[in-house]
């Protein structure tokens, strides 16, 4: 009966989101702004009918507390971010908060009494097309955005600054200016980031729930040139070309046996060339290309691997140049780092899993999330995947209540030894 008035509770709040930020096709919550702010409110609303504390911070994270039995201990902490891309679906961040809140809900029925307090969080901007920042309201909370940070990041869609925007929400700037913080990674026991899966694995797998090893690391190139001649397409020999396209298919190609070889070795990667093009004011069918811009975007769990392809990049620009005349620059890096979920708590959601009977899997998440600034600051995180359609950041996304129902009996199953 619990767990029924538990998943009952989270349908409720899904619905409620879903009108409150309708966008058709999707659902918009841009960072800062009507949507996200009406998401806060509503989950604020669930939480306070529960019988949970809520509190906000100066930058806007929403904490909801479940009191334990030991209020001086570090608590264990469950949330994500509940805003959405525009015209995006309903569950991405949003599923693991109201996975905290009927996490909350079923312990307060079933009279059970954890050893610390359990804090559900939701956390701000995590979706960058809003503001250019990596994890901005995760981070913001824990002091780590540059202190110009309110004055410099504009959102995306409005043009005005970050400053502007959280001062017409109500919260405080100079917060962030002045590097403080509303969270001590020191005085957290655990965090945990139930999070829709945003690719196919778990539907191909048939399975509702998959346990998180680690979030992808990614080594990014947004400004690849390969740098030829242009030449008349009849009239110059292969021997005498330099041909930037010839050169860039020639580095996919290598980049392609690479992750085959490291696939079959069982190392984790994944690789994209995700923008290839000649520039239109020169290339014509008749003309050999002799420049050509291109993107790359590698991914894995494992920095090795990362370290590995990085070397291969440099070898086929050394081939690139010697054998082609084409100077292969992949211009400006940018580096996020894994980030390994913790042994303990994979460990304690296995066992969950066991115990509750929902059959799960393990693997790496390649997308980032705030549980990575967790991680990255040695709070001991782990993430749970909840199967989800059609992938994410899309009006089709699809998890099934049946499967938001599966996971959070995993959490209940767990959430004792975790917070031992």
């Amino acid at each position: 009966m619990a767990a029924d008035a538990a998943v009952r509770l989270a349908e409720l709040v899904f619905a409620a989101l879903r009108e409150a930020s309708e966008d058709p096709p999707g659902v918009s919550r841009a960072s800062y702004g009507e949507g996200e702010r009406a998401a806060h409110a509503i989950c604020r609303a669930a939480a306070e009918a529960i019988g949970l504390e809520v509190e906000a911070d100066p930058v806007g994270t929403l904490s909801m507390t479940l009191p334990g039995m030991n209020r001086d201990l570090p608590p264990v902490v469950i949330g994500s971010h509940l805003d959405a891309v525009p015209h995006g679906g309903n569950f991405d961040g949003a599923a693991g908060v109201v996975m905290g809140l009927a996490l909350a809900a079923r312990l307060r029925r079933e009279g059970r009494l954890l050893p610390r307090d359990l804090v559900v969080l939701g956390i701000r901007a995590e979706e960058m097309c809003w503001f250019p920042m990596l994890y901005l309201g995760s981070r913001a909370a824990f002091g780590l955005l540059p202190p110009e940070a309110p004055d410099t990041l504009r959102r995306t869609d409005s043009g005005r600054t970050l400053a502007e925007h959280m001062a017409e929400e109500g919260f405080d700037p100079d917060f962030i200016r002045q590097s403080r913080a509303s969270l001590d990674p020191a005085f957290i026991h655990a965090f945990l980031e139930p999070h829709i899966e945003q690719g196919p694995v778990l539907v191909e797998a048939g399975l509702p729930a998959a346990i998180v090893t680690g979030i992808r690391g990614s080594v990014r190139f947004r400004h690849g040139r390969a740098r030829g001649a242009w030449a008349h397409a009849g009239a110059v020999p292969r021997q005498g070309r330099r041909d930037a396209v010839l050169a860039v298919a020639h580095l996919a190609g290598a980049l392609e046996r690479f992750w085959t070889e490291a696939e079959a070795e069982g190392r984790d990667l994944v690789l994209t060339m995700g923008e290839v093009s000649t520039d239109p004011a020169m290339h014509g069918p008749t003309k050999v290309p002799g420049e050509v811009a291109f993107t790359l975007d590698i991914r894995s769990e494992d920095a090795a691997v990362l370290q590995d392809v990085e070397a291969l990049l440099q070898e086929e620009a050394a081939e690139a140049a010697a054998g082609r005349g084409v100077a292969l620059e992949t211009g400006p890096r940018l580096y996020v780092p894994p980030a390994i979920m913790d042994a303990r708590l994979r460990a304690a959601l296995a066992e969950g899993a066991a115990a509750a009977g929902v059959p799960v899997m393990s693997m790496a998440s390649g997308a980032g999330h705030d549980a990575l600034t967790f991680a990255g600051l040695g709070v001991p995180t782990a993430m749970l995947f909840i199967r989800n359609e059609n992938g994410s950041h899309n009006p089709a996304e699809a998890m099934a209540m049946a499967d938001f129902a599966a996971a959070l009996d995993v959490l209940a199953a767990a959430i004792g030894p975790i917070a031992a």
